[in-house]
């Protein structure tokens, strides 16, 4: 399996989410910026979070204007 991970400014945890995917299950993960619009050689893509506390550095309000 092929992994993405969603990468856009201000996100939060797509090192863990890299690292968890690299590191436990040994899979082929990389990091794909935000304004990518082809992700059919992937077989998941992950979104990363972080939030559970709060959105005070707007991440996730920035997160919703990308494509």
């Amino acid at each position: 399996m092929k992994f993405a991970v969603l990468v856009f400014p201000g996100s939060n945890c797509d090192i863990d989410c890299f690292k968890a995917v690299e590191d436990t299950i040994g899979e082929q993960v990389e990091y794909v910026w935000h304004t990518a619009t082809d992700l059919s050689s992937f077989d998941a893509i992950l979104v990363p979070g972080g939030f559970s506390y709060g959105d005070y550095l707007r991440c996730g309000a920035i997160a919703t204007f990308a494509p």
